[in-house]
């Protein structure tokens, strides 16, 4: 390995299963010291009892790596205080968060619950916003006291996020929250020394594996283009202080490509001058639909 975050310290949430465990292990061989955050459930939410932050922790030691576990709930304000907490309790300072923690209740709309929309809506996007909350307040404090520092957000939204997923409107809800709101921190945090970017990544976990069960699967041999590991590179890259001219971006990744997520634009105005009368808006939504590239089509739909 390169170093290329050598002595870096980094949090991971949901780090201790699938791209977020990769994440973990690839920023300690690349020098970091880690921050490897599960509160430990199962798939649906509910506890397990079992600690699997501990066991990354175990992993990264035994490969000479530096890491400390920590199990708080990310979607509580006291519980994301309590994470960033541990990284400057244990390690001095924070460069990097790396948020990843999620689950999914996947139901077609007609029979989605309210507490399945709360439940994912919770653990996504308030799970990002708490944990960015505190540690953005620590970086500003260091950049008004002279210490600007060289930190990193990495988001996680989705495919899903981006275009949307049939059968799962809670899910696609959050991750596109999550991509709008890192084009808000990035805006925002800039002026303290933090980039914010996102990735969208497409990999066998938990989530994808019993859904996808087909294109997830693992070859007899040969590249695994959907192993986890597949998508940490890049987020070690925009980790490092070498990123540091990148921000407010969505890539996504899966496999050995990565490409630049192209998100709303402006398209060319048709203007009266006026106020419209709706009867006359016929045509004009016509010529605009005419005029535009055709939307991709949302994950699923036939």
């Amino acid at each position: 390995m390169t170093g290329l975050c050598k002595d870096r310290v980094v949090i991971v949430t949901g780090a201790g299963r699938g791209i977020g465990r990769s994440h973990a292990l690839a920023f300690a061989a690349e020098g970091a010291r880690v921050v490897v955050n599960d509160v430990g459930v199962a798939l649906d939410g509910s506890a397990t009892g079992e600690g699997p932050a501990a066991q990354v922790v175990a992993e990264i030691e035994k490969r000479g790596g530096v890491a400390v576990a920590n199990t708080d709930d990310v979607a509580d304000f006291g519980g994301a205080h309590n994470l960033v907490s541990t990284a400057l309790e244990s390690f001095g300072r924070l460069d990097v968060l790396v948020n990843n923690a999620g689950f999914v209740r996947d139901r077609m709309l007609v029979n989605l619950g309210e507490d399945e929309w709360d439940a994912v809506i919770r653990v996504h996007l308030k799970g990002h916003f708490a944990p960015l909350r505190s540690a953005a307040e620590y970086w500003r404090a260091e950049a008004k006291a002279g210490r600007v520092p060289s930190a990193r957000v990495i988001n996680t939204s989705s495919g899903a996020g981006l275009l949307g997923s049939v059968g799962q409107g809670n899910y696609s809800a959050a991750k596109a929250g999550i991509a709008g709101l890192t084009l808000v921190a990035a805006a925002e945090l800039g002026r303290y020394g933090v980039t914010v970017n996102a990735i969208a990544p497409s990999a066998r976990t938990r989530m994808t594996e019993e859904v996808f069960a087909e294109s997830m699967a693992r070859p007899d041999s040969g590249f695994d283009a959907m192993a986890p590991e597949n998508i940490s590179p890049l987020v070690v890259w925009l980790g490092s202080t070498e990123s540091a001219g990148v921000t407010g971006r969505v890539f996504e990744v899966e496999g050995g490509k990565v490409s630049l997520a192209q998100g709303w634009r402006h398209g060319p105005p048709v203007d009266k001058g006026a106020r419209w009368e709706p009867g006359e808006l016929g045509p004009v939504v016509e010529k605009l639909i005419a005029g535009a590239v055709e939307p991709e089509p949302v994950y699923g739909a036939n």
